[in-house]
């Protein structure tokens, strides 16, 4: 009982702290509407620039001088970049590795206010947390007006278990609209069981209340992120992704104070190293703040407080393809999403401090607690499998500090911009979401400490549209497919990743030979991806084949194996564009593979099969035995990759590729002795079995075998006499 009245006195705490809020925001929305009506006014025209070449922006890069060089190609580093080029400001953005190569491509893919943070300001009265989500919650408006290809609105369900907590989550979810304002994207309501459960079938519905759902934006992160750096050098920044800032210039000032004027760089790419003058130094390295800072002055002190975040990805069937689901409340505390993208399901986040590395890494207990969570909201009916994780990734979270603090959950994703005594201008911490907020004040202070003299003083980047959105329209696909005779699938999701740029995207598509679709040679059967994208993919300056599945395409993301399949499809096409030799290309394989195996869960997904007992019957085994035995005619005691190449043929496969068979092989060949032993095909069978493996074409292809043999020996065994005359 006294529990129980505790909830409702919490409850009514929450309605009274809300409505106190609620008047607040009433009384300062207008002015918030009047703000943006003029950001809106002062936005510059699209920009007239092509884009340049990289090799024209390293030759601008040693030839130029600049107001600002920006530090760090991520959402924020691009912002900064975007900002200081639209106040007219001589800009350079310098990035170590890819534009989102970091944490920006890591993302839970969602543009929030952030629900839990206003809840903690409402039940604790956090003035700073209410204008964080106030904030947050404007640039989330901004981001889907300025990029609407890239970005759109996501209902999100909240299922609700117990009674009390109904009028509980409900209120808080209200307030979420009513801070919002005027930039609510579709308010939020209230579903019984039965409705929620038509919307969401997969939930589980036993003991299931009701649901509520609001909603928030969901976006492509890595290419919004491009897309920003792209907007940018239309208005004249230059952008380099793979220049690597080795050390600071310093120099005395008129009173006599050291103060930076400068970088020195190399080029990752050619190893040629050079220094870049600048006016102002932005550093906007999202986890590697602080080695930045320590390039300045050794004996700073830290701020940032890293903080590992766990994704996986599952097959579409997992959700529904326009609602996500959030479970406020985990074992341990934490909140994970549950959500539709590009037509398969992601889930997380984990939340643990963690190291700081340039190649962050999922891990085993990290993916098995995020389907621990996922299995607890789903009915019977959706077996949770291991083996059904086609993704894994780690991405660091670059938390602000706070000694005050006890863990990383309860670090707000606010945000500092410092400025050092030699004038180094450091933005550190913040969110995805507000990151157009954090550049306008990053440049801001850039202005005031190093007396920049821009053309505009204040921010143009309020309502910008970003590259691909000025021509966008939710139907614009249908011309691609009627001018272009494109598929129809692939011809909209060229549209929500190009925007108006997909006519230049599908201009470079190859002839099919098909009667329909006509041109668009697909790189991998089961995604939209086609061959244009690479060529077009090399001009948006991506020069590694890691650059193109993961972060021009996102195919590392969706399903590491078939990201495996098309490497070798995708590297002849960049190495035509960039003229690669081949020793080149095997470099870019070689590379690109190691990054699917560490650090897009392709290992840590084979070391899981490989740790599962085999738990085969008796009967299993030795039908597997007799299967692997077909196959090997020779009795070797092995398959080899001829056995693989003679199997397939007789199956009506065509003349199969030779890394096409090496995939196949590596699938199964966990000791990587290039041949399959019957112990690797039972480890593999028993894997399938116990759902830490989902299927194996090597598997698929022992069953055919057996079956065509079963049919070779009952012909042999009937007679002519007894088949009636013939067979």
């Amino acid at each position: 009982m006294a529990s129980r009245l505790g909830r409702i006195a919490i409850g009514g705490l929450a309605v009274t702290a809300g409505t106190g809020l609620a008047t607040y925001l009433l009384l300062t929305d207008g002015h918030d509407r009047r703000m943006g009506a003029l950001h809106a006014q002062r936005c510059p025209a699209k920009a007239k620039r092509g884009l340049p070449t990289r090799e024209e922006q390293i030759k601008s890069l040693q030839s130029d001088s600049f107001d600002v060089v920006i530090i760090g190609g991520g959402a924020t580093g691009a912002g900064c970049a975007l900002d200081a080029a639209t106040r007219g400001l001589k800009t350079a953005l310098i990035e170590a590795d890819d534009f989102a190569s970091g944490t920006s491509s890591r993302s839970t893919k969602l543009i929030h206010g952030g629900v839990r943070y206003l809840q903690k300001a409402i039940m604790q009265f956090d003035i700073e947390q209410y204008r964080m989500v106030k904030e947050a919650l404007h640039e989330r408006a901004s981001m889907l007006n300025s990029a609407p290809h890239l970005a759109h609105p996501l209902p999100i369900m909240l299922p609700v278990y117990t009674w009390w907590q109904v009028p509980y989550y409900w209120v808080g979810i209200k307030m979420y609209d009513i801070v919002a304002g005027s930039k609510t994207l579709k308010s939020s309501y209230l579903l019984s069981k039965k409705n929620a459960l038509e919307l969401f079938p997969m939930l589980r519905g036993d003991r299931l209340c009701g649901a509520i759902v609001y909603y928030d934006g969901q976006q492509d992160d890595a290419r919004m992120n491009l897309a920003v750096a792209l907007t940018a050098t239309r208005h004249g920044a230059t952008v380099a992704n793979h220049v690597s800032v080795t050390g600071l210039m310093k120099e005395k000032n008129a009173e006599g104070k050291e103060v930076l004027c400068g970088v020195h760089v190399k080029d990752e790419l050619t190893g040629n190293k050079w220094t870049v003058p600048a006016k102002c130094v932005i550093n906007a390295t999202g986890p590697f703040t602080d080695s930045i800072r320590k390039m300045d002055n050794p004996e700073v002190k830290e701020i940032c407080a890293p903080s590992s975040g766990v994704h996986i990805t599952l097959p579409g069937y997992y959700s529904p393809e326009q609602m996500g689901l959030l479970d406020p409340s985990t074992s341990d505390g934490r909140v994970i999403f549950f959500l539709p993208w590009q037509k398969q399901t992601i889930a997380g986040t984990t939340d643990l401090p963690c190291e700081v590395t340039h190649s962050p890494r999922p891990t085993e207990d990290e993916i098995m607690f995020i389907l621990e969570e996922v299995k607890n909201y789903l009915n019977p009916d959706v077996e949770v499998r291991r083996g059904d994780v086609l993704s894994a990734w780690s991405g660091i979270r670059p938390l602000v500090s706070d000694p005050n603090k006890p863990d990383t959950q309860s670090l707000a994703r606010n945000h500092i911009v410092h400025v050092s005594d030699s004038k180094l201008v450091t933005i550190a911490g913040g969110k995805w979401t507000t990151y157009r907020a954090m550049s306008e004040e990053t440049i801001d202070a850039a202005i005031a400490a190093c007396g920049l003299k821009p053309t505009h003083k204040t921010c143009q980047t309020d309502g910008l549209l970003l590259e691909g959105a000025h021509g966008w329209t939710p139907t614009m696909y249908i011309r691609l497919v009627q001018d272009f005779g494109l598929e129809c699938e692939v011809a909209q999701h060229l549209a929500k990743s190009y925007g108006d740029r997909a006519f230049a995207v599908a201009k470079m598509a190859s002839l099919t030979g098909k009667r329909w679709p006509i041109i668009g040679k697909k790189i991998h059967p089961e995604f939209p991806y086609i061959d244009a994208e690479i060529r077009y993919g090399v001009r948006e300056y991506a020069t590694t084949a890691v650059d193109m599945i993961a972060r021009r395409l996102r195919l590392a993301f969706l399903n590491v194996q078939a990201a495996q399949e098309a490497l070798p499809d995708i590297i002849n096409i960049m190495g035509e564009e960039l003229e690669w030799s081949e020793d080149e290309k095997k470099k870019q394989h070689k590379q690109a593979s190691e990054f699917l195996q560490n650090e897009m869960g392709q290992n840590v997904n084979r070391a899981s099969r490989d740790k599962i007992p085999i738990n085969l019957k008796k009967e299993e085994i030795q039908l597997y035995i007799k299967r692997f035995q077909i196959i090997d005619k020779d009795r070797k005691g092995y398959v080899s990759i001829n056995d693989i190449r003679r199997s397939l043929k007789q199956h009506g496969e065509k003349e199969v590729p030779g890394e096409e068979l090496h995939e196949i092989l590596r699938e199964i060949d966990t000791n990587m002795n290039g041949q399959v032993e019957l112990d690797e095909y039972l480890q593999m069978m028993s894997a399938i079995k116990s759902g830490h493996v989902t299927y194996s074409r090597f598997a698929r292809m022992a069953e055919l075998e057996e079956q065509k043999h079963e049919k070779e020996m009952l012909k042999k065994k009937i007679s002519v006499e007894r088949s009636g005359g013939g067979l």
